[in-house]
Formats: C-alpha cells, sequence, structure tokens
C-alpha cells in the first residue's frame, strides 16, 4: 500500500479523475494563429499582387523596365498581353507583361 502512495499523488488519488481542460483554452492557440496569418502572410501578399497589378496597368511606351530574366530595355510597343521591349540599339524583343518586374527612373538605361 505504501508504495502506491508514493507513486500515486493524494490529490489525484482523492478525486478520481482529473479535471477536463477549459475548451476556450485548447483551441486559444488556433484562434490566434488565425489572425497571425492574416497578418503576417495574407495582407502582404495581396498588397504585392495589387502594387505589381497597378505598375503594369500603368506601363507605358517608352518607359525603361527590367524583365524576370535581367534584361533592361524600352518599351516600344504594348499589345494585350505581350509588349516589346528594345534591349539594344535595333535588338527588339517580344515579353509577356508578366514577365515585368520593375520599371526603371527615366535615363536609366544610358548609366548601365
Amino acid at each position: 500500500m505504501q508504495l502506491l502512495d508514493l507513486l500515486i499523488p493524494a490529490a489525484y488519488a482523492q478525486s478520481g479523475a482529473a479535471q477536463a481542460p477549459n475548451p476556450i483554452m485548447t483551441f486559444l492557440p488556433i484562434i490566434v494563429m488565425i489572425p497571425l496569418f492574416y497578418f503576417m502572410l495574407i495582407r502582404p501578399q495581396m498588397r504585392r499582387s495589387r502594387e505589381t497589378r497597378d505598375m503594369l496597368g500603368k506601363l507605358a511606351k517608352g518607359d525603361e523596365v527590367v524583365t524576370a530574366a535581367g534584361l533592361a530595355g524600352r518599351i516600344t510597343a504594348i499589345g494585350e498581353v505581350y509588349l516589346t521591349v528594345e534591349i539594344a540599339d535595333k535588338v527588339e524583343v517580344k515579353v509577356q507583361k508578366s514577365a515585368i518586374t520593375s520599371v526603371l527612373p527615366k535615363g536609366t538605361l544610358k548609366t548601365l
């Protein structure tokens, strides 16, 4: 009997069973994670997507751009899906609008 008393604490032995944890405290980590994911992951991605969509909508002939492949050039023609970019004198390539990663300030190509 004494060995059993050493292995089982007196409070646990008296109650017969452990109390059930509070259900709100059980789900609290999940409840906290939902707004955390929204503000840390979803909202910044939506803002970046909106900025990219606005940048692509404002492209105009003569803008200096950089493509995802790293080509820098000046826009010579704009289509619905494709742009024609002059990357050197009399060298033009067609690229998709979605391949444009940034618009450079005017005159940047001369300094490259």
